[in-house]
């Protein structure tokens, strides 16, 4: 007892004891007049803030479907909270699918396999070394756990490479076995004749299309259990994730405003698979003004969306023509075709998928349906484009093919669109306008439309661990970058990166893969980031709108507490310089400033 009692002194218990009884409002002999419920719940809940941190006890990983039905990951972290075990949050990662529309049965049943033994091999780092690596860690030590998460990736990659080597050599000299030595052939001693009357296809050379970012499979453990840590943390902590993403990004000074990203709603999904010719475009998004409301700016959105349903959906003549018959356009598109009958169909991005003959049919219609209901474009409502250029170079001509039939040279298409800005002005982003590898192209655009317009890079951009590694690898210049949450991505990650993006005056854009999920966390990550705009698809699909609907939330939340800060649109100009075509430039060299 003399022990115990020592040690009580030693912490100071008899002290708390005090303290809390004073705090009822009573002195301590008076503390019977309180009725003893609502003493004894006081006390408890006063000295619960002495009580032990909630550690990390528990990880569980699982095998679930995500929006599209594929399979993908979920992480559930379990901490112990007062000497007992509590389920605290989960989280579904989102699958990025690289396949492209028109890719062959066998493809898509190969990616299908690896992706199944991607997610089973997620499955098991949770379950197993990730379970036991990070078992009574605190969930609010964001960087120590992302720390050890990364070092884990690391050595899995180093055992994979190690292992191909071995394979290799291995194979190597079992090749070298079987196959006799034959003497090498005599060096030839003067020039190959060409055939007379033979041109090349290609005038000018361009640069090869860059290998793909090589994925190691179980990599969506890393993410979701980072992501999920994070979630954890908030909800221990008692504040919203995107609080808590804001307080790790400042070093935990808590910001006075914050500002909600400008939303990226795709409208139109344009496949260029389709009968149509225009191939240019990829999804058509439209980005509600400064000025409103994020709530008003969804609802001006559904408008325009019911209007161009409407008029997608009403027969005679299309609407490209009818707005053709009233414009110069009635000679070159009064013979044409109907719009395809595939109108009603939502695409998984969560919008109408249609095709269009020409960008500037697109573009009509688009004007049709906002003066129909009353507003116009430029000033009540704005336009990005996503043209995935990657998807259109056709790589024996060397030129991208925009139409069916119609190709342009990387320094036609620069061309190609300051003619389209100088039209519609209206359009005030272009997503992916070149392959990443046009490196010299895509200076010379930033340099003539950068003032004008964003110039944003997704799939030319590289995956975030390399952007954050070496600055300069394999990303062109550019006004802005799409970040995903996807693989091996951690919180720590997209903290650092947007920081260095943030000092650079480069805009960041949180983007949704293909396969999303239900899970809503990425519009928390995009508000504590303090991105500029958010791409989350159309206004259909669930696993879309439940996004859209948290931001709605985290609006009428930022707006009550009176921290919410109008969004700003703000273009860069670039500075003119002279770059070796095939030397990469630095994504995140400085602008001048306007």
């Amino acid at each position: 007892r003399a022990e115990a009692a020592e040690y009580y002194r030693g912490q100071g218990v008899p002290e708390r004891l005090e303290e809390a009884l004073n705090a009822v409002g009573s002195p301590v002999p008076l503390v019977p007049s309180m009725p003893p419920f609502l003493s004894l719940s006081f006390k408890a809940n006063y000295l619960s803030k002495y009580s032990k941190a909630p550690v990390i006890c528990k990880l569980v990983g699982r095998k679930v479907l995500d929006g599209v039905g594929q399979p993908t990951l979920e992480v559930e972290i379990y901490c112990t909270v007062k000497n007992y075990e509590k389920r605290i949050c989960s989280t579904v990662m989102s699958s990025h699918s690289q396949i492209p529309e028109n890719a062959l049965p066998e493809t898509i049943e190969a990616y299908e396999k690896e992706r199944n033994d991607f997610v089973n091999t997620a499955v098991e780092w949770v379950n197993e070394s990730l379970n036991t690596m990070l078992k009574d860690l605190e969930p609010t030590d964001q960087c120590q756990v992302d720390k050890m998460l990364g070092e884990y990736f690391t050595n899995k990659v180093e055992e994979k490479k190690k292992i191909q080597e071995e394979d290799e050599a291995a194979e190597a000299e079992d090749t070298s076995a079987l196959t006799p030595r034959t003497p090498s052939p005599e060096p030839p001693t003067g020039k190959k004749k060409a055939k007379a009357g033979k041109k090349s296809v290609v005038e000018k050379p361009i640069p090869p299309a860059e290998p793909a970012e090589p994925v190691l499979c179980g990599s969506l453990a890393i993410g979701g259990t980072s992501l999920a840590i994070a979630k954890a943390a908030a909800t221990i902590s008692h504040i919203p994730l995107y609080l808590h993403v804001a307080l790790l990004k400042r070093d935990q000074e808590s910001p006075e405003e914050m500002t909600l990203p400008l939303p990226m709603v795709t409208l139109l999904n344009c496949e260029k698979i389709s009968p149509s010719k225009l191939k240019l475009v990829k999804e058509v998004m439209l980005i509600p003004p400064v000025q409103l409301s994020l709530k008003q700016g969804i609802e001006r959105i559904l408008d325009i969306q019911k209007e161009m349903t409407r008029l997608l959906e009403s027969p005679g003549k299309t609407p490209g023509a009818q707005v053709a018959d009233s414009k110069k356009g009635r000679a070159q598109n009064s013979g044409k075709k109907g719009l395809p009958q595939f109108l009603k169909r939502i695409s998984h991005l969560g919008c109408l998928t249609t095709g269009y003959d020409d960008l500037e049919q697109l573009l009509l219609v688009m004007q049709t349906a906002c003066n129909n209901i009353g507003l116009e474009l430029g000033t009540d409502m704005y336009l990005a484009i996503n043209c995935a250029a990657h998807e259109l170079m056709d790589y024996d001509r060397g030129k991208y093919e925009i139409l069916t039939g119609t190709f342009k040279s990387p320094d036609e298409m620069v061309a190609m669109y300051g003619e389209l800005i100088d039209k519609f002005p209206f359009i005030i982003a272009l997503i992916d306008p070149l392959r990443k590898e046009d490196r010299q192209q895509w200076s010379n655009i930033c340099c003539a439309l950068g003032s004008k317009c964003y110039l944003i890079a997704e799939d030319a951009a590289t995956c975030i661990s390399k952007l954050k590694t070496d600055q300069n690898i394999n990303t062109p210049v550019c006004s802005g970058v799409v970040l995903k949450y996807i693989n091996q991505t951690k919180v720590s990650d997209l903290i650092e990166l947007t920081g260095i993006l943030d000092g650079q005056r480069h805009i960041t854009i949180l983007g949704s893969p293909d396969g999303e999920s239900s899970d809503d966390s990425l519009v928390d990550l995009a508000v504590g980031l303090g991105a500029r705009f958010i791409k989350l698809g159309g206004l259909s699909r669930g696993e879309r709108v439940t996004k859209y609907n948290r931001l709605l939330a985290i609006e009428e939340e930022l707006a009550k507490n009176r921290t919410l800060r109008e969004a700003t649109l703000e273009f860069i100009t670039f500075a003119e310089e002279s770059q070796p075509e095939n030397e990469p430039s630095d994504v995140l060299a400085p602008p001048e400033q306007d």
